[in-house]
């Protein structure tokens, strides 16, 4: 099976600890863990937690609970939340992702935007400026302002598949302008996503359908950047484990928290088939 899809070097599992974790996690821990060993990658335990008012300790300890209990192993990364804490956490990273935020100001693709979340709610838009920002000009050192990359929505974006297909894409609305520094001063998601998977030697990126906007927001970036490896990697956007009514999953959902499956007394085993069952892997392209 492994000579249908070309050898990488490295993936990544990188869940946020927003949450107890839960099916949809577990699924997508599964088809990584399948990547790797279809493509002959090492794997990588990263821990996306920029966003600090969301993350908890006890989702950080969940997290690392969940992964045992699922008998999923990882070659790189620590393996306890106190190696988190003391290594790994991307707060140790803040002075490499303000170099690369450095190196944006210079290309002149940054410009800062004092939009609100409300005032684009009511405008009725998911991501962009709606004040005219940019013409404004005003100064990137403002304070209480986002840094937005000014996109083009005519530019096309390359994204390769595992099987060796290359698709050509053009930004969605949902990443128009998107945020590389928040009005708090640190680094936005894309940024910080784009930097580790780069530096880290990520070369097999596996996530949902639902992160496929922020795949071709980071594969834009990289090009801007003139970071060569990162639009060259391959990209697997697994199915979705939905709930009722085919809403997704969220980390607020408790019913079906592994955590408390845990405690209902369902094995591993089970859990796991949970989780495929709960998915839709027919849609994929490769076996389980």
């Amino acid at each position: 099976m492994t000579q249908l899809f070309p050898r990488c070097y490295k993936t990544r599992m990188a869940p946020t600890p927003s949450g107890f974790l839960h099916l949809g996690n577990v699924f997508s821990f599964i088809i990584t863990r399948s990547m790797a060993r279809h493509t002959g990658a090492s794997m990588l335990l990263r821990i996306d937690d920029i966003d600090r008012d969301r993350v908890k300790p006890e989702y950080v300890t969940d997290l690392f609970d969940t992964l045992h209990f699922l008998g999923i192993s990882w070659d790189e990364g620590p393996r306890t939340a106190e190696e988190y804490y003391r290594d790994w956490s991307q707060l140790n990273r803040l002075a490499r992702y303000q170099q690369v935020l450095r190196q944006l100001r210079g290309t002149g693709a940054a410009f800062a935007c004092d939009c609100s979340r409300a005032d684009l709610h009511r405008a009725g838009i998911e991501s962009g400026c709606v004040s005219d920002c940019r013409r404004r000009k005003i100064a990137l050192d403002t304070p209480g302002t986002n840094w937005r990359i000014a996109t083009d929505h005519q530019q096309t974006v390359c994204i390769n598949n595992p099987d060796g297909h290359v698709s050509a894409h053009v930004l969605p609305a949902s990443v128009k302008d998107f945020i590389v520094r928040k009005k708090d001063g640190l680094p936005s998601y894309q940024l910080v996503s784009l930097v580790d998977d780069v530096d880290f030697g990520i070369d097999l990126v596996v996530r949902g359908h639902d992160l496929w906007p922020s795949t071709l927001a980071q594969v834009y970036l990289a090009n801007l950047l003139g970071i060569e490896t990162f639009p060259v990697a391959k990209f697997v956007h697994h199915p979705l484990v939905n709930g009722p009514g085919g809403v997704k999953l969220s980390k607020s959902a408790g019913d079906t928290a592994i955590r408390n499956l845990r405690e209902q007394g369902f094995t591993r085993e089970q859990v796991l088939e949970m989780a495929i069952k709960s998915a839709d892997p027919a849609g994929l392209a490769f076996p389980l």
